[in-house]
Parts: C-alpha cells; sequence; structure tokens
C-alpha cells in the first residue's frame, strides 16, 4: 500500500489510487450467513450475482415454500466459518446435490455437475441488507398455482438459459 500512498497528490487520491482501493473493496467484500440453529455459518466473499428465483416443483418441494430463491458463487468464494461437520447433502435428482443442515434443516445450497465450481446459496440464509436483485423468474410453468409472480423481471417458462445462471 505504500506505492499507492506515493501516488497522492495536493491530498487528493490520484486515479490509480482511487482503481486500487475499489479493486481493494471489492474482493474484500463479505456477505454472512447462517441457517436457523446458527450450526452451520459461512462466508461469501466478494460482489453478489442477482438473485434467481425458481419455481419447479423440485424446488418447491425442497424449500417448502412457493419458490427457491438463489444466488450462484463461485465455489472459491463460499467459505465455512463452522459446522461443516452438520451438512449433509442429497442428490435430488442425477447430477443434482442439495445440501442442507442435518440439525434444523435449512437448504444451504444447491449444485449441479452441469455448472461445476458453482454453489447456489439460498439466499434466504443471508444476513440483511443482501445487496443484490431479482434476475429471472424460471420454471414459470410448474409454479405453484396459489404464488403470484411479480411483473418487471424475465420470466422462463422452462428454466433460464444457461448464460443466465453464471456468476458475475
Amino acid at each position: 500500500m505504500a506505492f499507492v500512498g506515493a501516488l497522492r497528490t495536493c491530498g487528493a487520491p490520484a486515479p490509480l489510487t482511487l482503481f486500487v482501493r475499489q479493486h481493494e473493496i471489492h474482493m474484500s467484500t463479505k456477505h454472512q450467513g447462517s441457517c436457523l440453529c446458527g450450526g452451520i455459518s459461512f462466508n461469501i466473499h466478494g460482489s453478489l450475482a442477482p438473485i434467481q428465483v425458481c419455481h419447479c416443483s423440485q424446488c418447491r418441494q425442497a424449500q417448502g415454500g412457493p419458490v427457491a430463491t438463489n444466488i450462484p458463487v463461485e465455489a472459491s468464494a463460499f467459505e465455512f466459518l463452522q459446522g461443516q461437520d452438520l451438512l449433509q447433502q442429497y442428490e435430488s435428482s442425477p447430477g443434482k446435490i442439495r445440501a442442507f443442515c442435518k440439525v434444523c434443516g435449512s437448504p444451504l445450497y444447491s449444485k449441479r455437475d452441469s455448472l461445476p465450481g458453482v454453489l447456489r446459496i439460498r439466499v434466504g440464509l443471508l444476513q440483511e441488507p443482501v445487496g443484490s436483485h431479482l434476475a429471472f423468474h424460471a420454471f414459470t410453468n410448474s409454479k405453484a398455482n396459489w404464488w403470484p409472480i411479480v411483473p418487471g423481471i424475465p420470466e422462463y417458462p422452462e428454466g433460464a438459459p444457461q448464460n443466465a445462471q453464471q456468476t458475475p
């Protein structure tokens, strides 16, 4: 940091200083989350991708609600703080793993062979405020008939395109 500090002139930061500081802030951004019982806690390092809302029947059953709200996160940006031994995994369909707390049952994430290195974190686990926004609704053809879709974001009847599911 001494080199960057040497670039300052007249008390105002030089453009390179601002760039380095913004990059450091981006890289040091940390989002904390935990399961309901608090036995599993974790950090996500870096910016959050937009939130994906899935209406498929399998996600509704796994969450016990009308939707699953997911943020794709690079596995390398996900850090367990405690409770990794409380993690239980279930292969809900070929190539798709769902992870949850074996004490309280909170769903933590899913991962798919088709998206290697990506965890789809359940947004409700993150401490507020969550610095993200809704990206799209997926599998709207199989949504719960009793739950409305708020208009204004893209809707995909049979799932989102692959490029819409990537991390930032």
